[in-house]
């Protein structure tokens, strides 16, 4: 092994013995492990977030499999490099099987024309595909790919997981063991805790730690809590604004100040601005929700949420985000009624698909004179002229009359 390469490259495994995680799909019960061991694999989609080991499961299938395995980057090839691949697994002299598995990294990256050249092959049989994304393939990845795959999602490795191939690293030849490093189990954790259940993030940061530290007196390399929190950074933002990650975590903002829960609004709405989400598109939410989850209990929710976006247009970030918290706070701990959002959705679908008779006569517009001799405002009761500014009259037309829209509920003052 070349100890030049990077660690993380080193570690990958090898055998499905060697992988660590995702015991979900890989159980020794689960159908992808013995597909596996059985070299009777069928087309499948991996999907989950980056460093969750997708490209290593790739490569312990190349190790095990009697097929052509042949790999690709959906960023760096085209439909060129698909066809090759193609004439080399049909090829008998070179490929006797007539088949080859072809991992295809980044997949969702592939546009409509190059994973529709892949269609033809994956329904022949010709290619086993195995495509990698950190994307939801069902919004992504070609339906008629999808419908010929099985889909498997990945999770984020645990702390444990992590914990468990750092302490291998430290272990095998391959890895970093003739270093001689001294390191606790409980900087190994902090490690692995902060990298957010991404192994390469791990793997690289106990490398920069190693890399970076001299050898001591006692001829050891000391990792301390300290190094290895300079060495990891940050805790890493598992978010990205244009991906998956985006919708699943407006949801869970949304989610929160529906279910009036400030802290978790506000944890959410930290994780859409550490991870570069617009400010005007989280306000935007916030007067969406102000006005359909809060509602008739407290209408100064949408004042304090309209208000919130236009001081976000006008102050920017980074200052923006005190306005956000203070308004995403506000609609959370807010009374909630959906009422007015129940009315006029009930009242639209009786428009689009009922016959709702006609506006009555008498609460019609008369601009011209001519037109009252035809009943246009005629008996009309000016509600002004009452006490109480009230009088009783229909306003419904008569196809509709006794049809209730707004249910005012008890969290309604």
């Amino acid at each position: 092994m070349d100890l030049s390469q990077p660690l993380a490259y080193r570690m990958r495994p090898k055998t499905l013995e060697e992988y660590v995680g995702q015991e979900h799909i890989l159980g020794k019960d689960k159908i992808l492990y013995r597909t596996i061991q059985a070299d009777r694999l069928s087309s499948i989609i991996l999907w989950g977030p980056p460093g969750c080991g997708k490209t290593s499961l790739a490569r312990v299938i190349s190790e095990t499999t009697k097929y052509k395995f042949t790999r690709i980057n959906a960023v760096t090839s085209g439909v060129g490099e698909i066809k090759q691949a193609i004439e080399e697994a049909k090829n008998v002299f070179l490929n006797p099987t007539g088949k080859c598995i072809l991992f295809i990294d980044e997949i969702h990256r592939f546009n409509k024309l190059q994973q529709d050249a892949l269609l033809p092959f994956v329904e022949d049989g010709t290619v086993i595909l195995i495509g990698a994304t950190t994307e939801n393939p069902y919004f992504e990845v070609n339906k008629a790919l999808i419908s010929r795959s099985m889909v498997f999602k990945l999770e984020p490795l645990t702390t444990e997981d992590i914990f468990k191939v750092l302490k291998m690293s430290l272990e095998r030849e391959d890895g970093l063991k003739s270093f001689n490093i001294k390191i606790e189990d409980e900087t190994l954790h902090k490690i692995a805790e902060v990298s957010a259940g991404d192994v390469r993030t791990a793997l690289n940061g106990l490398e920069v730690a190693v890399l970076t530290t001299k050898v001591s007196k006692d001829g050891y390399i000391h990792i301390t809590n300290e190094i290895a929190a300079d060495s990891v950074r940050s805790r890493k933002a598992v978010f990205d604004k244009t991906g998956d990650s985006h919708y699943d975590n407006i949801s869970a903002f949304i989610k929160s100040m529906r279910g009036s829960d400030p802290d978790a609004a506000v944890f959410y709405l930290a994780r859409a601005i550490n991870g570069g989400e617009d400010p005007v598109f989280l306000a935007r939410r916030i007067v969406i929700l102000a006005a359909e989850d809060v509602g008739m209990a407290n209408p100064n929710a949408l004042v304090v949420a309209t208000s919130a976006m236009q001081a976000v247009t006008m102050v920017g970030m980074p200052e923006a985000r005190i306005i956000l918290s203070e308004a995403a706070i506000y609609v959370a701990t807010s009374k909630k009624s959906n009422a007015s959002y129940l009315a006029i959705e009930k009242a639209l679908e009786d428009v689009k698909n009922k016959d709702t008779g006609t506006i009555p006569m008498h609460i019609r517009n008369a601009p011209a004179e001519g037109m009252k001799q035809f009943g246009y405002g005629k008996g009309y009761l000016y509600p002004h002229d009452f006490p109480g500014h009230y009088v009783e009259q229909q306003y419904l037309p008569d196809k509709m009359l006794g049809t209730k829209y707004y249910i005012k509920d008890d969290t309604v003052d």
